[in-house]
């Protein structure tokens, strides 16, 4: 498999300390850069992970009700506008006076974390995962949820029998106590496997490709939901674009 594409020259000139081991994280880096880009519809794997800063929020693929009655517009207004639209604009305060972290992309940001100089890494521990976490979530929802490719369908039954398998597993990691993620990943062999996050932490940190996540913070299902996370797991499920998932999985082998 093809090592991805960032370059040690390139890290240890940008971060200018530390082991930049955390840095290659597996099939992730492509040679361009995509902009941050508001125009709407579903983004592309180098749209979601190769932005750089200033950072900017998107438009969903979708209206604010499109999820409905799973995720009531409401609660997608609130997350998406105001809760990701802050976590954005944290990072980019935090990355003002660091000009030689501003070329980096926010996956690069991310997977490098424990090499960044002190006292930037907290915020993008913070506020550049939250702005991966929450561009990976909305990217991998779609209205009444979507299909898995035949070849991804076959990575899903190697590693956990079947896709109920593998929601089952999903359902379970959501359990992860107070605020944080359930992902499913891809390490740079192409297994996929389920883990857990605290809070706003990714998987690039320690080396694994996110292909889809739901957020089980409390804002993300307050207002329908209350304190019923099952249902809305259940409910998540249910919207899941396979699809796009099946896209990035395969992307990430080609990278």
């Amino acid at each position: 498999m093809k090592e991805n594409m960032i370059s040690r020259k390139k890290a240890l000139k940008f971060i200018g300390l530390g082991s930049i081991s955390t840095l290659l994280a597996p099939a992730l880096f492509t040679t361009s850069c995509a902009a941050s880009r508001q125009s709407g519809g579903y983004k592309s794997y180098d749209e979601i992970f190769n932005v750089t800063y200033p950072f900017s929020l998107g438009d969903l693929p979708y209206t604010y009700d499109a999820l409905e009655p799973a995720i009531d517009a409401k609660t997608m207004e609130i997350h998406h506008g105001r809760h990701h639209q802050g976590y954005i604009d944290n990072l980019n305060n935090a990355l003002e006076d660091h000009s030689n972290l501003q070329g980096m992309s926010l996956a690069e940001l991310v997977a490098g974390l424990n090499d960044l100089p002190t006292d930037v890494r907290t915020a993008v521990r913070n506020h550049g995962g939250g702005h991966l976490n929450h561009a990976i979530f909305w990217n991998t929802m779609i209205p009444n949820g979507s299909r898995a490719s035949d070849s991804f369908e076959e990575a899903v039954n190697r590693d956990f029998g079947t896709m109920d398998d593998l929601k089952a597993e999903l359902k379970n990691a959501a359990g992860v106590f107070g605020s944080g993620w359930a992902w499913l990943t891809a390490d740079s062999n192409g297994r996929l496997s389920v883990v857990q996050t605290n809070n706003q932490d990714n998987p690039l940190t320690d080396g694994l490709t996110p292909l889809t996540g739901v957020d089980v913070w409390e804002h993300a299902y307050y207002l329908k939901y209350q304190n019923l996370r099952g249902d809305y797991v259940d409910a998540w499920l249910e919207l899941v674009h396979w699809e796009k998932v099946s896209e990035i999985f395969e992307e990430s082998l080609q990278a």
